[in-house]
């Protein structure tokens, strides 16, 4: 019964440690899809700015690519972007419809990031920009399970086309620009946001602890597996047999 007991905890260990190489392999092949998207990121972050208005129509080919978009700022339409956090603060984005010249469609642009306690109230009069021209990089505005707020319509919980659509009375472009610029937090100004981050992430140490919980499982299974042979069976002593001692016959 003991040997049967001792086979399932090596088993379960065994198994166990084929998991967690497989989720460190797991991690690895993350770390070199991160690999690619940043490459696939610098790459178009490096053409040179283009006009919003000769974008392609497929949002997937223009995201990253930076553009400069030219127009009227609609701040009366203008929607919040909530529960927005930045270098740790509580906030917002303001997402601002920019009607262009000689079409009836909007572009929205994430003007950036300004602080909310709520994450979600703000006084949108005091952040108006002066430029009626933003330059960044496009972002896919995703299709579908937007959500706003049932009693502010203007304020976007989760940001997606039906949302913005449904808030806005003219028709909006299926993708949205984040205006880069001057990042610094300040009372007087939005602070604009920056470029996706270009690193691997935790990937690698991901794998490394997960590969390091196998060699912790095989480890205990082969001490066990050690130390049940070194155990040796003692004789049984007849019962009812006295004890003699030790040097005497």
């Amino acid at each position: 019964m003991r040997g049967r007991r001792l086979w399932l905890f090596v088993s379960i260990a065994v198994a166990a440690a084929a998991v967690f190489v497989r989720l460190g392999i797991w991690q690895l092949h993350r770390r070199e899809e991160r690999r690619a998207r940043n490459a696939l990121v610098l790459s178009r972050l490096n053409l040179p700015v283009g006009d919003v208005g000769s974008l392609p129509r497929d949002t997937s080919a223009v995201r990253f690519r930076r553009v400069r978009v030219t127009g009227t700022p609609d701040y009366q339409h203008e929607l919040v972007y909530a529960a927005r956090s930045y270098r740790g603060s509580p906030g917002v984005n303001l997402l601002t419809p920019v009607r262009m010249p000689g079409s009836d469609t909007a572009v929205l642009v994430n003007r950036g990031w300004v602080y909310a306690p709520d994450g979600a109230s703000v006084d949108l009069g005091k952040w108006h920009d002066r430029d009626s021209t933003f330059s960044g990089y496009v972002e896919e505005l995703p299709s579908s399970r937007g959500s706003a707020y049932s009693d502010r319509p203007n304020v976007i919980g989760r940001l997606g086309y039906d949302a913005v659509s449904k808030a806005l009375p003219y028709p909006v472009a299926p993708f949205y620009v984040v205006a880069l610029g001057d990042s610094a937090i300040a009372p007087d100004r939005l602070a604009r946001l920056t470029i996706p981050p270009l690193d691997e992430g935790p990937h690698l140490n991901y794998a490394i602890q997960w590969f390091g919980f196998a060699l912790v499982a095989l480890a205990g299974a082969g001490f066990v597996i050690r130390q049940a042979r070194d155990e040796k069976p003692t004789a049984a002593r007849p019962l009812g047999a006295p004890d003699v001692p030790a040097g005497r016959s």
